[in-house]
C-alpha cells in the first residue's frame, strides 16, 4: 500500500511539472509575441501620432520634424505618412549623420509644397532633403507634388501675371529642388510619384549605391529647368523601370558621375537623356562607365546627348547608349562640344575630352538632325562607334537632313541610315590627352 501511494505521489508530480511546463512555454510565447507587437509598434513613427492634421492646409512641417528625430533613433524604424491624407510641408531636412541605418520613409499620403512666398524666405536649394544618411528608403504609392506652377510662372522665361503675383508674393528667385540627398549611402526611392517640381525634380549629390526604380515624374514640357532626375558626384547608380516627363532632362548626369547604369526607362516631354552640362565658366569634369539601354524617348528635344562648354577641362570616356528608341524626337544623337545655354558664350581652346562613346541599335523617328557631332577644334572626339543605326525623318520628305560631323573620329560598325560619310576614321594626328589623362 505504501508503495502504490508513492508511486502515485509520483505521478501526480510528474503531472503537475508537465502542466507547469506547458503553461511556462504558453506564457513565455505569449510574451515574446507581446514584445514582438511593442518593437514593431516602437520602431514604427507615423505623421499623425505627432500631430499633423493631414488636411492639406495646416502646416505640419513640425509633426514631421518630431516623428523624424524620434525614427532617426532606431535602427530599421520606418517613418509612415500614410495614405488618405494630404500633408502641407515647408522646406524640410531629414538629417543624419548621426541616425541609425536602414530608415524607411513610407510615403503612402501625399506631401505638398506651399505656394506662398512667406514659406520660402530669401529662397532655398531643396524642398525635401535627406541628408549624410546610411542605407535610406523611400518607397510607396504616394505623392510628393511640388506645386511648381506659381515658380514656372514667376520665371524670367515666362510671363507672370498680376493676378499670380498678388496671390502668392513675389517668391524667390532660387527655385528648389523638390527631392534631394547629400552625401548618403545606399539610397533606394521607389514607387512614388514626383510631380510638378519647382525646378528638379529628383537629386543625388555626392551618393553612392543608388537605387531609383518604379518611380513616375510628372511636370509639363514647358515647364522650365524642371530636369526628371539629376545626379552629381555620385557613384553607382541604378535606375530603371520608371517614367520621367519634364519639362528639361529626363535624366542629367553631372560631374563627378561614374558606374552609372539607365535600363528601361520612358522618358518624354522633356529634353532626353543627356551627360552634361560640363565644364561651365573654365571648370573641370569627370563622367565615365555610363550605360543607358533598352529605353523610350518620344517628343522630346534630343534623344541621347552629350554636351559640354567651351573652355571645361576633364573628360567624358567609356559611354554606351543601346536599344534606345525613339519617336518624334528632333535630334537623337547628339554631342555638342559648343553648348551654350543662350548666354554670351566665347570661343575658347580648351575643352572636356570625349572619348570611347557608343551607338547601338539607336532607331525611330526625328523631326530636325538625326546626328550631330559638334566636337572641338582643338580636342576632337575620338572613338565614337555606330552600330545599327535606323533613324528616319517623322515628316517622311525628300529633303531630310543629313547627319552632321565637326571633327569627330571613330567608326562605322554597320550601314546607317541615314548614311554617315561625315565621321572620320581613325585618331585625328594631334589627339589631346592631357584632358582625359587629369581624370
Amino acid at each position: 500500500m505504501k508503495n502504490m501511494n508513492m508511486n502515485l505521489n509520483t505521478l501526480a508530480l510528474i503531472i503537475a511539472i508537465a502542466i507547469l511546463s506547458v503553461c511556462s512555454s504558453s506564457c513565455t510565447a505569449a510574451r515574446i509575441n507581446h514584445f514582438r507587437k511593442l518593437k514593431a509598434a516602437s520602431n514604427t513613427f507615423n505623421v499623425l501620432d505627432y500631430g499633423a492634421k493631414g488636411d492639406g492646409h495646416v502646416d505640419d512641417t513640425k509633426a514631421f520634424e518630431e516623428a523624424w528625430a524620434a525614427a532617426c533613433k532606431v535602427e530599421g524604424s520606418t517613418m509612415v505618412v500614410p495614405s488618405g491624407s494630404v500633408f502641407l510641408v515647408k522646406p524640410i531636412s531629414f538629417s543624419g549623420p548621426n541616425c541609425e541605418p536602414n530608415i524607411v520613409f513610407q510615403l503612402d499620403g501625399k506631401i505638398i509644397a506651399p505656394t506662398s512666398s512667406a514659406a520660402w524666405g530669401s529662397g532655398t536649394l531643396q524642398w525635401l532633403e535627406f541628408s549624410k544618411l546610411n542605407k535610406i528608403t523611400i518607397k510607396g504609392k504616394g505623392v510628393i507634388d511640388g506645386q511648381g506652377s506659381v515658380w514656372w510662372n514667376d520665371s524670367p522665361t515666362s510671363n507672370p501675371t498680376q493676378v499670380m503675383e498678388e496671390k502668392v508674393g513675389k517668391l524667390p528667385s532660387t527655385k528648389p529642388t523638390a527631392l534631394r540627398f547629400y552625401g548618403s549611402n545606399g539610397v533606394t526611392v521607389t514607387g512614388i510619384t514626383i510631380q510638378n517640381s519647382q525646378q528638379t525634380h529628383l537629386k543625388f549629390d555626392s551618393c553612392t549605391n543608388v537605387q531609383v526604380f518604379d518611380i513616375n515624374v510628372s511636370s509639363p514640357g514647358d515647364s522650365p529647368n524642371t530636369d526628371g532626375i539629376h545626379l552629381q558626384n555620385s557613384q553607382e547608380v541604378v535606375i530603371y523601370s520608371s517614367t520621367l516627363a519634364c519639362g528639361d532632362d529626363c535624366i542629367s548626369i553631372q560631374t563627378g558621375c561614374s558606374d552609372v547604369y539607365v535600363h528601361n526607362v520612358n522618358c518624354g516631354p522633356g529634353h532626353g537623356i543627356s551627360i552634361g552640362s560640363l565644364g561651365r565658366e573654365n571648370t573641370k569634369a569627370c563622367v565615365r562607365n555610363v550605360t543607358v539601354r533598352d529605353v523610350t524617348i518620344q517628343n522630346t528635344l534630343t534623344g541621347v546627348r552629350i554636351k559640354t562648354w567651351q573652355g571645361g577641362s576633364g573628360s567624358v570616356q567609356n559611354i554606351m547608349f543601346s536599344n534606345v528608341q525613339v519617336s518624334g524626337v528632333q535630334t537623337p544623337i547628339s554631342i555638342d562640344q559648343y553648348y551654350c545655354d543662350g548666354s554670351k558664350c566665347r570661343n575658347e581652346s580648351s575643352a572636356v575630352a570625349v572619348s570611347g562613346i557608343h551607338y547601338v541599335n539607336v532607331k525611330g523617328t526625328y523631326t530636325k538632325d538625326p546626328i550631330y557631332f559638334a566636337c572641338s577644334d582643338s580636342l576632337p572626339c575620338t572613338g565614337i562607334t555606330l552600330d545599327t543605326i535606323q533613324l528616319q525623318s517623322a515628316q517622311e520628305t525628300q529633303n531630310s537632313n543629313v547627319p552632321f560631323c565637326w571633327e569627330a573620329y571613330g567608326e562605322l560598325k554597320t550601314k546607317t541610315v541615314p548614311s554617315v560619310q561625315c565621321l572620320h576614321t581613325g585618331n585625328p594626328s594631334k589627339a589631346g590627352t592631357s584632358n582625359i589623362d587629369s581624370c
